[in-house]
This record gives structure tokens, C-alpha cells and sequence, in this order.
């Protein structure tokens, strides 16, 4: 007999030997249904694998991400079995789960195309609906390799040659099918559902080596229900229409090019946004008492030794060697700002009264990214960090968090980002420091999280070499998660570079330093702006605010007037007194994304007033009222969030 242990903490007694299916089918036939898999004491496993011993069971159902996840994983083998009975010749090699799908990697002397999709995925259906079962085998290491020897598929020989001396061969089949796989899988084939599709093929090369033969990698998309896939296909389509590359150019924001990759080079429209979200920041960091500074971008090569970047981070650093006379010099561009923060911090003696100092900097950074991970504004080489640091002692810890928690809440509220998942990594393998002293680092952020009132996932082993480490989860308007800025405990960097206070016994002490950063990047935050906009800012934000539109040239000396009234109050305004039709303007405004259109025409300018089209407002009926309350109205509107609230 084994005894089982549910998640809900009862037990029931079986016979050796009992599958998960067969507990799940003692249960009810629905739920025997429904399964898919097993976790057994935490492992997940296929659900017609004998539970061996006492043991805890979590019966795995599509509606569980790990049942999500084989349905993905049995779907790349679905479609590697179709493109060999498709493409006989066809070898395949490796095909993972991904975010959002899977792909499987061929060697195929013909190129693959979009026009192959509709016979594979038609094939794959087949697959479906012969609801082969998977039952998996344990082979011995040679007579596996010599298997797939034997049938011409030489990239799983090698893949099992390299595995080390002890690791168990399996293999699953599907009918008269089979793969080297770890597994597990789902019962049958027909529970990969047919909620899914090929999306794309590209190159890769075997095992991610360009030295290596290239292959041909078909991706797909697969949910556990059609529902979950359409609504998938249109998350994209909805991506795809607010992708920042395309508003970019469209709005006249930014473009790059090849001389300078991974540059941005930022128009006059993007200057424009840049600087209000700048001068928004500036304004919430004076508030909290933040000390602006500025730091070099080409640093000697000392510092980063002694700050132990050059070792850990040289590859990724743009170097300069500069020669005077016999003298060599070897400088970087800055990959980060804390050195040179730590280089301020250190100059002049410090007090606990001093304490906590924070640091900040619009600080202009260069890393040498590889070149196929550069995408737009998203990742660049040269960016711009809303950075800071605040120098503190042990006890100002948790109250230094929360003021930061309960700023950062309301920075990413004033945009419009409000749905946040916070998760705490805590200490990885290989660490700096004594676990006593992690042990305080990590409880002063629980407890702030604690205090603060915010919910939050502990992520073990994801902290920072030097010290436990904040994540900030973000949720945009199509459902999409961002990660973005960043709040990390260091005890490590002012001990290296010697940073110092005198504390109340009079004896020297090395300050906590808390790296954060609320946007990030300036550059990748002011993409995620443009795509969860769909380039549509609020008022505040918009490059252009208002344009002034004539109806007819009678107007256009009025329209002048208007303009001047309200840039008077510090809007953003341009006219258009072209010979077009109104009904014209008013459409090509719209499509530039422009919040407001002020429509003048004979009548508004004799009686002093202006017709206000909104942006997104379809055929509402236009606001018609005086410049004078025009003005103040836009006036009003068109205050960022904190001037707004006074």
C-alpha cells in the first residue's frame, strides 16, 4: 500500500503500483478527464507513471500553468511529426517550450516557408485526432545511439553522447513515432487540443553555435483553449499595431541607423516627450529630498578594478587606450553609475547625521550588447538610467524601502501603469557576505514590503551577488508584462571603494547603499510609453498638445492669436492655416495622434471663440466655447499629474 497526500492535506491509501490517472479516475471520471499530468513530491511526471512509496500528489490539469506548458511541449512534437511525414529526410533536434509557445529545430536541405504552414498544420490535426497515446521507454545509452544512427538522425546521437555517463535515456513514442525526450507528457496526443498555430521560421544554428551547421526553426503558439488563442493572436495584432519602431517613425520621435548601432537618434518630438517625462521626474525626486549629481562617462580603468566591474563586466564595456608620450591610459565608457556615486559620496567626512544621502543622476551609460538582442529603443547600447542611490545606515533600511515603494507606486500610477507585481530575490549560490548578514538584508525588505501593504513573490536565488534585490512587475494596456526599474541592497560596493561614516560612537562605519531606479532605462521606459499608448500620450505628455485649424484664411490671423494665447500659458501649440479642407486637417491630426484639435473658422473668430475636437472623442459634438475659458481649460488639462495635484 501507498498513502497519498493531497494539496488540501488529506490522505488516501492505494495499492502499489497506482498511477495518477487511476487516483484522479478514483476521484471522478471528470477530473480523470481533465488530467494531464502529475506533480509527485514537487516532480512533475506523466500521469500513467507508478507513484513509488508514500508520497504528496497535485493532479495537473490545462487550467495549472504546468499543464499549459506540456500542452506546449507535446504540441512541438506533434509538429515534428508532421514535418516528417510532410518532409520525409527531415531531421529534427531540439524542440523547447517557450514563452507564449514552443519551437522545434530541423536540418532540412530546403528552405521552409509561411506557404508550408496550412499542409503541417493540417497534419498536425490529424495527429490530434489519432490521440496516440505517449508511453515512454528507458533505454541503454549505446543501443540508443546506434537507434537513431541507424535512421539517418544524427543530431540526436550527438545529444545523447554528450549527456553524462549516468543520465537515464528515454524516449517517447506516439503511435509508430518517437523522440528522445526527458518528458513528461501529456496521456494522448489528442490532449495537445487544436488551439494552436505556426506563427514564423527563421535560422538557428545547432546548439546556438554560428560554427556550427544551420538549421530551420518553425515556431508556434499553442493554449489550452481556441478562446485562449484568439484572444493570444490578438494581443499581437494589437503589438504589432502599437510597435515603438513603427510609431517612432510615424510620429517623428526617433529613428536609428546603422553608423551608429544601438544609438538613438532622438528627433524633435521625441526631445519633446524625453524632457516632460524628465522634468517630471526631477520634480518627484526633489520632493524626496534627492541631491542631483552628474558623473563623468569615461572613467580609468582603476576604478572599475577596484569596483570590481572589470572583471565581471569588461566584455561588455567600451574601452578607450589613450597614449601620452610614453604613458598609456586605459579608460571605459560607463556601464553604470555607483562607482562614480560612491566617488561623491566619499568626498569630505561624513556623519550618521548625514545619513540617508541620497544620489541621484540622469546618468548617460554605455554597454557593448550583442548585436542580435539590440530591438529598437527596448535594448540599446547607449541609454540614459533615472539613477540614484541612497547611502544609509543598517536602521534607516526599511523606511528608506517604503518611501521608495510608495514613490515608485505613484510615478507608475501618474502614467497609467497601476496594475504591479513585486517579488523579492533573495540570496544566490555563489554571494558575498555572511548568511547572517543576508539574513538581516532580506527581512529589512520583507518588512518594508510588510509594512508598505503590498503583496509579493519570493524568488529564491535570484539576488544580486552582493545583496537581495526588488523586481517590479508591470502590466500594460494589452496585458503584457514589463519589468522595469530597480531596487537593490548592497553591502559590498562602499566597502570595496572605501565609503565611510562616523557613527554616533564616534567610530567609522560603511553606509548600506541601496541602488534604485524608477523608469530603468529612460529610453526603454519611453518605449514601453509608446506601445502602452499605442502613441495616443495624454495631454500632458504629447509632444504637440493643440493644433490650431482654420476653416477658411479668413481666420488665419485669429488662429495666430490663438496659438500665441495659449503657448502664452506654456502649451505646446502649432497652427495650420494651409488651403485644405477642414474635414482634411482634422483627419491628418487625428492620425498624427495630436490630443487636441482647436477648429477656427469666420464665425469663432468674430465672436472670440474655438471649437475643441478631442482626440479619440469619434463624432462627439465639438466643445465650443471662449478663448478665454479655452485657455484656462487647456491650461488646466494639460498639467502633469503632479502639478495637478497642487
Amino acid at each position: 500500500m501507498v498513502t497519498l497526500t493531497f494539496p488540501d492535506g488529506a490522505t488516501r491509501d492505494y495499492d502499489d503500483g497506482i498511477t495518477a490517472m487511476a487516483v484522479a479516475k478514483s476521484i471522478s471520471k471528470g477530473l480523470a478527464k481533465k488530467v494531464l499530468a502529475a506533480k509527485i513530491n514537487g516532480e512533475l511526471r506523466d500521469a500513467s507513471r507508478e507513484i513509488e512509496g508514500d508520497a504528496k500528489i497535485e493532479l495537473v490539469t490545462a487550467s495549472d500553468p504546468e499543464g499549459l506548458e506540456l500542452i506546449r511541449h507535446d504540441a512541438a512534437h506533434v509538429l515534428a511529426e508532421a514535418v516528417q511525414e510532410l518532409f520525409p529526410g527531415t531531421q529534427v533536434t531540439i524542440g523547447p517550450v517557450i514563452e507564449n509557445g514552443f519551437y522545434y529545430d530541423f536540418h532540412r536541405d530546403e528552405p521552409f516557408s509561411d506557404e508550408d504552414f496550412a499542409a503541417i498544420e493540417k497534419k498536425m490535426r490529424f495527429i490530434v485526432e489519432r490521440n496516440n497515446k505517449f508511453t515512454r521507454e528507458v533505454w541503454g545509452r549505446n543501443d540508443a545511439i546506434k537507434l537513431f544512427t541507424d535512421m539517418g538522425e544524427t543530431y540526436k546521437a550527438e545529444l545523447i553522447q554528450d549527456l553524462p555517463e549516468d543520465e537515464t535515456i528515454t524516449i517517447y513514442r506516439q503511435g509508430d513515432w518517437f523522440d528522445l525526450c526527458l518528458g513528461p507528457h501529456l496521456p494522448s496526443t489528442g490532449k495537445v487540443g487544436k488551439a494552436f498555430k505556426l506563427m514564423k521560421v527563421a535560422g538557428a544554428y545547432w546548439r546556438g553555435d554560428s560554427n556550427n551547421v544551420q538549421l530551420q526553426r518553425i515556431y508556434g503558439t499553442a493554449w489550452a483553449s481556441q478562446e485562449d488563442l484568439d484572444a493570444h493572436l490578438h494581443r499581437l495584432e494589437e503589438a504589432e499595431k502599437r510597435d515603438h519602431r513603427r510609431l517612432g517613425k510615424e510620429l517623428d520621435l526617433f529613428h536609428m541607423q546603422g553608423e551608429a548601432q544601438g544609438m538613438v537618434f532622438w528627433h524633435d518630438n521625441g526631445a519633446t516627450l524625453w524632457r516632460q517625462i524628465e522634468n517630471y521626474i526631477r520634480r518627484r525626486l526633489e520632493g524626496a529630498e534627492y541631491q542631483e549629481v552628474k558623473t563623468p562617462l569615461l572613467i580609468n580603468n582603476k576604478l572599475w578594478q577596484e569596483s570590481g566591474h572589470w572583471d565581471k563586466f569588461r566584455e561588455n564595456m567600451f574601452v578607450s587606450e589613450v597614449k601620452h608620450g610614453a604613458h598609456e591610459e586605459v579608460h571605459a565608457l560607463k556601464p553604470m553609475n555607483c562607482p562614480a556615486h560612491v566617488q561623491i559620496f566619499n568626498q569630505g567626512l561624513k556623519s550618521y547625521r548625514d545619513l540617508p544621502l541620497r544620489m541621484a543622476e540622469f546618468g548617460c551609460c554605455h554597454r557593448n550588447e550583442p548585436t542580435g538582442a539590440l530591438h529598437g529603443i527596448m535594448r540599446v547600447r547607449g541609454f540614459t538610467q533615472d539613477d540614484a542611490h541612497i547611502f544609509c545606515t543598517e536602521e534607516q533600511i526599511v523606511d528608506e524601502t517604503i518611501s521608495f515603494l510608495k514613490l515608485f507606486a505613484s510615478v507608475y500610477t501618474d502614467f497609467g501603469l497601476t496594475e504591479i507585481k513585486y517579488k523579492l530575490a533573495t540570496r544566490p549560490d555563489v554571494r558575498a557576505g555572511s548568511d547572517e548578514t543576508w539574513d538581516h538584508a532580506e527581512k529589512s525588505l520583507a518588512d518594508a514590503l510588510d509594512i508598505a501593504g503590498l503583496k509579493y513573490e519570493i524568488v529564491p536565488g535570484e539576488g544580486a551577488f552582493y545583496g537581495p534585490k526588488l523586481e517590479f512587475h508591470l502590466t500594460d494596456a494589452i496585458g503584457r508584462s514589463w519589468q522595469c526599474g530597480t531596487y537593490q541592497l548592497d553591502y559590498v560596493l562602499p566597502e570595496r571603494l572605501g565609503a565611510s561614516y562616523v557613527g554616533e560612537d564616534d567610530q567609522r562605519h560603511i553606509p548600506v547603499m541601496l541602488h534604485r531606479a524608477i523608469f530603468g532605462s529612460m529610453e526603454r521606459f519611453i518605449g514601453i510609453l509608446i506601445e502602452n499608448y499605442s502613441g495616443r500620450f495624454p495631454l500632458w505628455l504629447s509632444p504637440t498638445q493643440i493644433v490650431v485649424a482654420t476653416i477658411t484664411s479668413e481666420a488665419d490671423e485669429y488662429a495666430e492669436e490663438v496659438c500665441a494665447r495659449l503657448k502664452a500659458q506654456g502649451l505646446r501649440v502649432k497652427t495650420d492655416i494651409r488651403n485644405e479642407k477642414i474635414n482634411y486637417k482634422i483627419r491628418e491630426h487625428s492620425v498624427g495622434k495630436i490630443p487636441v484639435i482647436a477648429v477656427v473658422g469666420k464665425r469663432e473668430a468674430e465672436e472670440g471663440k474655438v471649437a475643441l475636437r478631442w482626440l479619440g472623442e469619434g463624432n462627439k459634438q465639438q466643445d465650443i466655447m471662449s478663448l478665454d475659458e479655452a485657455v484656462i481649460a487647456l491650461a488646466q488639462k494639460s498639467l502633469a499629474p503632479d502639478l495637478a495635484r497642487g
